[in-house]
């Protein structure tokens, strides 16, 4: 199979490393606008051919992944499109899925099938310097099928992610799919950068942190780029999602103006059960 990487990033180049290490009987190739890093894939091995523009390669692919940003997403299909071979499987990496697929389908010829998915898996830092094909080891995989999909693609794209490491891959709906994410992880970053940014910068923090404030702030190494698009095209899921939040946290500040340790010590309860069950940790270690 001829697999072509349209975007040779972070989880482009992660990919690649992937097929390299664990599916070595494609052939691999990239689209990129960057020429080192596409020099750099070929001296490394991870690639066979880099190319610039698509006419060059598409019309060979097999299979393509589109691992771009959502905003150049549809511009990139757009180039690619009359190029695209009868059969062809093609699917993506972003964030967000009701308003990808709203703007992707239409451009499909009707020979292309085009699985939206989404990996559960990458690092703060961008670039092709940074990918790891370890990330995707053992990790969760969803894909957001539409009526287009054929249940055949399906399930080769299926058997294809978990051949180079992924260990759960579920089919969900777009709505649902953007509606939990906007919950696990675009909830989180808006966590994590409004408490980082809330620090008070004459205190010298970094010099009294400790385990709670890294592990909270992690995340906000972040793609300045990438994640305000995706905050934006799932505003609605998003802006639900931290006004719950806000609720809880008025429900602990007002725990803790009133004196009300009863009320805390009820919301910690809940909030470790919730851990063990979301980590299947086992019950009789509470104390």
């Amino acid at each position: 199979m001829k697999i072509v990487i349209a975007g040779l990033g972070n989880i482009g180049g992660s990919f690649a490393l992937a097929i390299k290490e664990k599916s070595t009987e494609h052939e691999v190739y990239a689209i990129d606008i960057n020429r080192d890093s596409l020099k750099d894939a070929e001296k490394r091995g991870l690639i066979r051919k880099g190319y610039i523009t698509p006419a060059e390669i598409i019309p060979e692919a097999d299979l393509v992944i589109f691992s771009v940003y959502p905003m150049i997403l549809k511009s990139l299909v757009e180039a690619c499109s009359p190029y695209f071979k009868e059969g062809v499987l093609l699917t993506d990496v972003t964030g967000v899925k009701r308003n990808i697929i709203n703007e992707i389908e239409p451009l499909l010829p009707e020979g292309a099938d085009f699985i939206f998915g989404h990996p559960m898996a990458g690092r703060e830092n961008r670039g092709l310097a940074f990918s790891s094909s370890d990330v995707f080891q053992s990790a969760n995989y969803l894909l957001t099928p539409t009526e287009r999909n054929k249940e055949d693609n399906i399930k080769k794209l299926s058997a294809f992610l978990k051949q180079i490491g992924f260990k759960n891959i579920s089919s969900i709906t777009p709505d649902f799919h953007d509606e939990v994410i906007g919950f696990t992880s675009q909830l989180a970053h808006v966590i994590a950068v409004s408490l980082i940014n809330s620090d008070d910068t004459n205190r010298n923090t970094k010099s009294y942190t400790g385990d709670s404030y890294r592990d909270l702030t992690r995340i906000t190494n972040i793609n300045e780029k990438l994640w305000p698009e995706l905050f934006i095209m799932n505003k609605d899921h998003l802006i639900n999602h931290i006004n719950g939040f806000k609720k809880e946290l008025d429900r602990m500040t007002d725990a803790i103006e009133d004196d009300n340790a009863e009320s805390m010590q009820e919301m910690m309860i809940e909030a470790r059960r919730r851990y063990h069950e979301l980590h299947n940790l086992d019950m009789s270690d509470w104390d």
